[in-house]
């Protein structure tokens, strides 16, 4: 197991992480990525020490160091405490005021760390009155109205995975507000909280779609427009055999590329004004009859040096060697696990996958020392079990 040199826009900045799933870990993943040094704090109990020395299989994790502590101990507070006096910015998903109760709030972490950037990462908020109860991707995605968009038309919505709710208008959103709220601490600011909502941050990701609304330019109805697969030239076909490609060619210079490469329409079918929906159902079935006369590979690569927007649809084992994302270097290989790389790239600070995922209380030995604990209060809080 390898930990490389510190890269990174954000090397030097400290960040607690408070161990959750999903939103939270991503962003901390995000930070870990861009150069943090991100300490997890994972529960005594998940602690497996047999597991030491490999990597932890959830990718989510990496990146960072982790240390195990019962937080709900009053001697697990003061690790806590102790960790957030000499960290930039916390991390924490949990409903809202458990943090409190533990002991742990932001008016906790600030009286020891007055320039504590707190970020909070829930589905409904820290406030408001669904905020107390549990939800998921797409309970979240269905109330801002975003769900009610995706889908075919006169067909029931469809969970875009839970990208969009968690990761985008969650995680993502989380990681830009802790590093605004950083910035601003640089800049002479006190430390403040970052409440960050998967509701908001969705609300946020739809502004287009409100805008085209008011210009008149949406329908309501889904699967009827021009970016949610009501139009054919903005859609997927499938292929002679069983494959599917992508066609975006919104623009009528793209969508002519198309048109001329392809050789569309086949005889009898016709080409009908693309720019009227009401010739959509003929030119879609028309589309449809011509990608099925070959196999997916023969159209992404009859179409792959053109500005005709057609994409073979690639699976998961597939994408990472496609040879756009293989010339990036968009999925790289560390410890012998290929994985997604950190994103976006920079030009005089480099990002690179530094660490492997932890397993629970793999470092805990080594934060402690480095915060000022002695080995032999070390051990008297592992036997005591507030630490693992």
């Amino acid at each position: 197991m390898t930990a490389e040199l510190p890269t990174g826009p954000l090397t030097g900045v400290r960040v607690i992480e408070l161990a959750g799933i999903g939103p939270g870990p991503f962003a901390a993943m995000m930070l870990a990525d861009l150069g943090a040094d991100v300490i997890r704090v994972d529960r005594v109990g998940d602690v497996d020490p047999s597991g030491f020395g490999t990597p932890h299989p959830d990718l989510l994790n990496r990146g960072r160091r982790s240390i195990a502590v019962d937080l709900r101990s009053t001697d697990g507070r003061e690790v806590a405490l102790a960790l957030i006096g000499d960290a930039d910015a916390l991390i924490e998903g949990f409903r809202p005021g458990v943090t409190e109760r533990l002991g742990l709030g932001p008016a906790d972490c600030h009286a020891v760390n007055p320039r504590l950037v707190y970020g909070r990462m829930t589905g409904w908020g820290q406030d408001g009155p669904y905020a107390p109860y549990a939800g998921h991707d797409i309970t979240y995605l269905a109330l801002t109205g975003v769900l009610h968009g995706i889908g075919r038309a006169a067909e029931p919505p469809v969970p875009p995975l839970n990208l969009l709710g968690d990761f985008g208008g969650g995680g993502m959103m989380l990681a830009l507000g802790v590093v605004a709220a950083l910035y601003a601490v640089r800049g002479g600011a006190a430390g403040q909280v970052v409440d960050a909502a998967i509701v908001d941050g969705v609300a946020v990701l739809s502004t287009q779609i409100h805008a085209l609304r008011r210009l008149g330019m949406w329908q309501d109805p889904r699967g009827v427009n021009l970016l949610d697969g009501g139009a054919p030239f903005y859609d997927s076909y499938e292929c002679a055999d069983g494959r599917y490609i992508a066609v975006g060619a919104l623009e009528p210079k793209f969508y002519d590329e198309l048109v001329r490469r392809t050789g569309f329409p086949l005889p009898p079918d016709e080409a009908p004004d693309r720019t009227d929906p009401a010739n959509w159902p003929a030119l879609r079935a028309a589309w449809a009859r011509l990608f099925r006369t070959r196999p997916r590979d023969e159209w992404a690569a009859l179409l792959a040096a053109s500005d005709s927007c057609l994409a073979p649809v690639l699976d998961w084992q597939e994408a990472p060697e496609h040879p756009q994302l293989a010339a990036r270097r968009t999925f790289v290989v560390h410890d012998g696990v290929r994985q997604p790389a950190p994103a976006p790239r920079f030009s005089g600070s480099p990002t690179a996958v530094r660490r492997p995922p932890p397993w629970p209380g793999e470092h805990t030995d080594e934060v402690l020392d480095e915060i000022g604990y002695p080995a032999d209060r070390v051990a008297q809080l592992r036997a005591a079990g507030t630490v693992g």
